[in-house]
């Protein structure tokens, strides 16, 4: 397979292009430099990779949640290719690609990201079974879930480090449990092949041209307007 996947849920951006066997991928950590980085990424792995646009299968993204301006260039850029191309494009929860890695693990496997205002994004499997569906959650419910929980904890994500120090703040039983974080260093666009090549196996369909990223909240602005309506 040929495939082009891209990961800007959060300020990390990752892009990797796969030719078959062969898979070259970068990472940058960019913060708000977001927009004048994305194209010349995905040129540069693409070149590297020996692969045109057209040539390739398929494209993979992560949806959300995550950077709401994130989210945005990315569906703007695979949608442009795909459009161009006619290639699929399939989009992939940004929480099920930061877990993907370590869903075979016996550990209860909690996937987050900072969704900032005392909350996260997150998403727990206990034996491959989901504990607590992808939302936007405050911290003691997080906690809540995994206080019983038989096996080790294994918190992925972006944001790993802070969810462990919240949870053992929200509920002081778990400074005796067994919870580990991993740095976010694992290639997630490469993790978004895996993915997406489930879902073409599996028949899924990819997304319509009228999908767009996963938020799970309404912006700042849009919040605002709320407000402002009231």
């Amino acid at each position: 397979m040929k495939a082009l996947a891209v990961d800007l849920a959060v300020s990390k951006l990752t892009v990797a292009a796969k030719n078959e066997d062969h898979t070259v991928s970068a990472s940058y950590d960019i913060g708000m430099k977001q927009s004048e980085t994305l194209l010349p990424a995905i040129d540069y792995v693409l070149e590297k990779a020996d692969l045109n646009k057209s040539e390739l299968n398929y494209l993979a993204l992560s949806a959300g949640p995550g950077s709401f301006t994130g989210l945005r260039l990315c569906f703007a850029a695979l949608k442009a290719i795909e459009l161009a191309f006619n290639c699929p494009l399939y989009g992939v929860s940004s929480l099920d690609a930061y877990a993907e890695h370590y869903l075979s693990l016996p550990f209860t496997i909690i996937s987050c990201i900072d969704a900032k205002k005392e909350k996260f994004y997150a998403k727990i499997w206990e034996n491959k079974k989901i504990l607590l569906e992808e939302g936007d959650y405050e911290v003691p419910v997080i906690a809540e879930k995994i206080v019983s929980s038989e096996t080790p904890v294994l918190i992925c994500g972006s944001d790993a480090d802070i969810l462990k120090q919240e949870l053992i703040k929200a509920d002081n039983s778990l400074s005796s449990k067994e919870i580990y974080t991993v740095s976010f260093s694992v290639n997630t666009a490469e993790q978004l092949f895996i993915s997406a090549e489930r879902m073409i196996k599996e028949g899924k369909h990819p997304l319509n041209d009228y999908d767009g990223p996963v938020y799970l909240r309404a912006s700042e602005a849009e919040e605002k307007k709320a407000l402002d309506k009231k």
